[in-house]
C-alpha cells in the first residue's frame, strides 16, 4: 500500500514584537520642552524690566534696587577703603572746596553726600549739617544749637514735665521715674538708628568710614528751648 506522504505542517507564524506606537504630531504638540520654559521665563523678565522702567519714570529696571556695584562713586570708595577723619580733618568737607567729597555724618558714621549739593553745598537748605557730626540736632530739630555729637542729657526732651501735685510714695516715684528715663532713652537711639539707615539705605548716598577722637567732654549741652516745649507734661498723661 502506497505510504500515505504526510503534509507537510505550515510553521507556526512566530508572534511579532509590539512596537511602540509612534507618537502623533498633535499628541506631541501638547509637550513642554525646556526650550519652551526658558522662552516663557525670558519673555517674563523682560515684562518685568519694562514694567518697572515705565513704574517708576525711567529711573530704574530693577523696581528701585540699585546694586552698590553698579554706583562709581560707591565702587571708588570700596576700593580705596574707609575713610577715618578727625573731627578737624572733617571740617574740610563741608562743600566749601569743590574737589572734596561732601560729607555729613550721624552718631560717628560718615556718609558721603556729594550727588546733592544743592541741598548740602553751600548755599544749601541744610549745609549746617555738611563737615561736621551734628547728630543732636537731628534728633531734637534745633539745628542752630544743636550741630554737635553730644547726646548727653537729650532723653530729658521724652522725659514729662511735673506740672501735677504727686499722690505716690517717693518709692514709687523713682520707680516710675527709671521706667521713663530707660523708654525715653530707647526714644533717642531709635531716633539715631532711623538716621543712621535714612543715609545708608538712601539712593544716591552711601557710607564712607568713621569719625574718629573728638570725645565729647566738658559740661552736657543743655536742651534746646524747642526740645524743652515738645517735652509731654504728667497733667496731660494722666488725665
Amino acid at each position: 500500500m502506497p505510504e500515505l506522504r504526510q503534509r507537510p505542517t505550515a510553521k507556526a507564524d512566530k508572534p511579532s514584537t509590539p512596537q511602540p506606537r509612534k507618537q502623533s504630531r498633535e499628541e506631541a504638540d501638547y509637550g513642554i520642552s525646556l526650550l519652551d520654559i526658558i522662552r516663557v521665563v525670558v519673555v517674563l523678565a523682560i515684562g518685568s524690566l519694562g514694567l518697572s522702567y515705565y513704574m517708576t519714570d525711567s529711573e530704574s529696571v530693577l523696581w528701585g534696587y540699585r546694586p552698590w556695584y553698579t554706583r562709581w562713586p560707591v565702587v571708588k570708595q570700596w576700593v580705596q577703603g574707609p575713610v577715618t577723619l578727625t573731627p578737624s580733618q572733617l571740617a574740610l568737607y563741608n562743600g566749601t572746596d569743590a574737589t572734596l567729597p561732601l560729607y555729613v555724618v550721624v552718631n560717628g558714621t560718615i556718609f558721603d553726600v556729594s550727588a546733592n549739593r544743592l541741598i548740602y553745598g553751600p548755599g544749601g537748605n541744610y549745609n549746617f549739617f555738611a563737615g561736621r557730626d551734628a547728630t543732636r540736632a537731628f534728633v531734637t530739630g534745633c539745628f542752630k544749637e544743636d550741630l554737635t555729637p553730644d547726646m548727653r542729657g537729650v532723653e530729658t526732651m521724652f522725659l514729662p514735665v511735673e506740672d501735677v501735685e504727686e499722690t505716690l510714695t517717693s518709692g514709687q516715684i523713682k520707680i516710675r521715674r527709671d521706667k521713663e528715663l530707660r523708654e525715653a532713652k530707647a526714644k533717642v537711639e531709635g531716633a539715631v538708628k532711623r538716621w543712621v539707615a535714612f543715609f545708608r539705605n538712601h539712593k544716591t548716598y552711601f557710607e564712607a568710614g568713621k569719625v574718629v577722637g573728638g570725645e565729647v567732654t566738658g559740661e552736657p549741652w543743655p536742651l534746646c528751648e524747642s526740645a524743652q516745649k515738645q517735652r509731654p507734661k504728667r497733667s496731660a498723661m494722666e488725665s
